[in-house]
C-alpha cells in the first residue's frame, strides 16, 4: 500500500519520500519560482571568477588571523607572566573590550546608514489631491 502526505501549503498529495526527493520533484515541476514573462529563459548561475575567489579567500584567511590573534590576546595573554615576550606582540588588555566596540558601533552605522539609502532610493512620492 503506497502511503501519502498531505501538503497543505501547496496542496499536493505526494508519495512519502525523502525530503531530498520532494524537493527536486518540486523544484523540476516549477513550484519554487513563477515565470514573469515566459518569452525570457531562465539563465544558469555564473560561477565566481578568479579574482572573487581570491578576494574570498583572503577575507577568510584575514578572519581567521584576527580570530587567533584576538583569541590568543584575550584568553591566554591573562594566565602568562606580565614579563613574557609574547605580551610584546599584543596591545594592553583594555583594548581588548574597546576595539570591539569601536567596530560594532561601526558596524551599525554603516548598517543604518545603508538602510536609510535603501529606504530612501524605494520611497514612492506622495499623492498630491
Amino acid at each position: 500500500m503506497e502511503r501519502f502526505i498531505f501538503d497543505g501549503e501547496v496542496g499536493l498529495r505526494v508519495p512519502q519520500q525523502g525530503a531530498a526527493e520532494t524537493f527536486r520533484s518540486f523544484c523540476s515541476a516549477g513550484y519554487f519560482y513563477r515565470k514573469k514573462n515566459s518569452s525570457r529563459k531562465r539563465q544558469p548561475a555564473k560561477m565566481a571568477t578568479g579574482v572573487d575567489q581570491a578576494v574570498g579567500m583572503s577575507l577568510v584567511v584575514f578572519s581567521l588571523l584576527l580570530f587567533a590573534y584576538y583569541s590568543v590576546w584575550v584568553i591566554i595573554l591573562p594566565f602568562m607572566d606580565s614579563d613574557h615576550i609574547l605580551h610584546t606582540y599584543f596591545l594592553p588588555r583594555e583594548y581588548s573590550v574597546i576595539l570591539p566596540g569601536i567596530a560594532a558601533v561601526i558596524l551599525l552605522l554603516c548598517i543604518g546608514a545603508f538602510t536609510a539609502v535603501i529606504m530612501w532610493k524605494n520611497r514612492k512620492p506622495k499623492k498630491v489631491d
